[in-house]
């Protein structure tokens, strides 16, 4: 099987799912100079524009090249100025965020990655990915995917690659604001399944391998390896952690000392060399110097370049290619340009165009679905997306409560809410009431936790956060 199909398991239908991680520019002292990294981010902006298609979309039906939204963020393009001919009308970031939208979209019968997919190319065209319109809300659409009997994993556990996207997606889209958005009690539990699921040679796969000696004791996969590490580091691992350190050595012990590539599963690619550098881009690890020099002066990205044709701004798949890939140029690029798998969207140079669109109130009579974890402080936490239908522009905390104890996926998240009405303090959620100091608090797309009550007012695409405790 050609290793060019890896970001089609991120599509997927055995599917799987890309911190942003938008890293500075690579130092004067790499082998691949500042100015070799400019040419090599200019040329390849250039040819993902190509990619574009006459109605402005890069998403369609299938494979598709949205993920170059995070390419182009990380080279320092928004996703907004990118139009079919000049038709600013038709531009990438509209035309996305109404795919997105649509009530046909991703497909009948979703998988987890798909949502985790959107939420980061979302984030890097400048659309809040919980905010994509009056009923889409990719993170609520996320957190459905909760694994109550296995709490920590996003999607069938088998499909490991779906937990690593979620901590992907959920830590690296980030709030408008660049505020971390989740708890960190969730972001702790991705950890310790990702923590879990790492082989014994220090690299992960995309298949589940917690509890399953046999599997832990299989060889690593570069592409994963890349993921995982940025899963985690987005996640607040910082890369003095002793799995980052087995993470890298795995690495290293991958690589080419004639090219700098990375010796991958399926033999020496772009993809995998670019995914295994976007990872270390997200950890604030150089790919260019130190661990990652081989013995004859050249490196991961010294190889990417080489990848790429000039002055066409493709990346090819295999070095004996001899024509570009469009997902191998989407890989390539944002490796070389120091991304990890979603950026901050930049400043548009359109006139008029803002760094951010999002859907700014609910509105009455349309469903709409919001992001919920009550942590019980005392290690239980449950997650769901709670649908309920607004009878304004904004609703309640207490009328998040009530739809929760019946309308939430998965259900269980909460079982009743005490006071049952008005706008007072909540004394209860789910059997757990207020205890002297420990009380109920709430926080609100990551802000401080403060006392909850029912009367607080919850707006679209609000992620909100119950924890008991002092």
């Amino acid at each position: 099987m050609s290793r060019q199909v890896t970001p089609s398991r991120i599509v997927f239908t055995a599917t799987a799912a890309i911190g942003a991680f938008c890293l500075s520019v690579l130092p004067a002292a790499a082998t691949a100079t500042p100015a070799q990294i400019a040419t090599s981010k200019t040329n390849g902006v250039t040819y993902l524009k190509s990619l574009q298609a006459a109605d402005g979309s890069y998403a369609g039906p299938g494979l598709s090249n949205e993920w170059a939204f995070s390419a182009l963020a990380a080279a320092g393009t928004a996703v907004v100025d990118v139009t079919p001919g000049g038709d600013t009308a038709k531009n990438a970031r509209s035309v996305y965020r109404s795919l997105l939208a649509s009530t046909s979209w991703p497909s009948t019968a979703p998988v987890v990655t798909d949502y985790e997919r959107a939420t980061l190319n979302a984030y890097a065209a400048g659309i809040d990915p919980a905010r994509v319109s009056a009923s889409r809300n990719l993170i609520g659409d996320i957190y459905g995917y909760w694994q109550t009997a296995e709490p920590g994993y996003f999607g069938p556990s088998a499909n490991f690659n779906g937990t690593v996207f979620a901590a992907l997606a959920l830590g690296g889209a980030k709030t408008q604001s660049g505020a971390q958005r989740i708890p960190q009690a969730l972001r702790d539990s991705l950890v310790t399944r990702i923590r879990a699921n790492q082989h014994n040679d220090g690299g992960w796969n995309f298949s589940k391998a917690e509890g399953d000696p046999g599997q832990l004791g299989t060889a690593g996969d570069i592409d994963m390896t890349g993921a995982a590490m940025a899963a985690l580091c987005v996640s607040g691992v910082p890369n003095t952690d002793t799995d980052i350190t087995q993470a890298k050595a795995f690495l290293k012990s991958k690589l080419v000392p004639t090219s700098g590539a990375f010796n991958a599963m399926f033999g020496v690619n772009t993809d995998s060399n670019g995914w295994a550098v976007s990872g270390l881009n997200a950890c604030g690890i150089n790919p260019q110097t130190g661990d990652f020099l081989t013995s004859a002066g050249k490196t991961p990205v010294d190889f990417l370049i080489s990848q790429q044709f000039s002055p066409g701004g493709g990346f090819k798949y295999l070095p004996s290619d001899t024509t570009p890939s469009a997902y191998a140029s989407i890989d390539g690029l944002r490796a070389v340009a120091g991304g990890g798998f979603t950026a901050t969207p930049p400043v548009p140079a359109t006139s008029g165009a803002t760094q951010w669109v999002a859907q700014g109130t609910l509105t009455s009579g349309t469903p709409a679905k919001l992001a919920l974890t009550v942590d019980d402080g005392a290690g239980g936490l449950n997650v769901c997306s709670v649908a309920l239908t607004p009878t304004g522009t904004t609703t309640t905390l207490g009328t998040v409560l009530d739809a929760a104890t019946g309308s939430a996926t998965p259900s269980g998240c909460v079982s009743g809410v005490a006071p049952s009405s008005g706008t007072g303090a909540v004394t209860a959620v789910s059997g757990k009431a207020n205890n002297g100091s420990n009380t109920w608090k709430v926080s609100v797309d990551g802000s401080a936790f403060a006392a909850a009550t029912r009367g607080k007012v919850i707006n679209a695409g609000d992620t909100i956060a119950l924890r008991w405790g002092a």
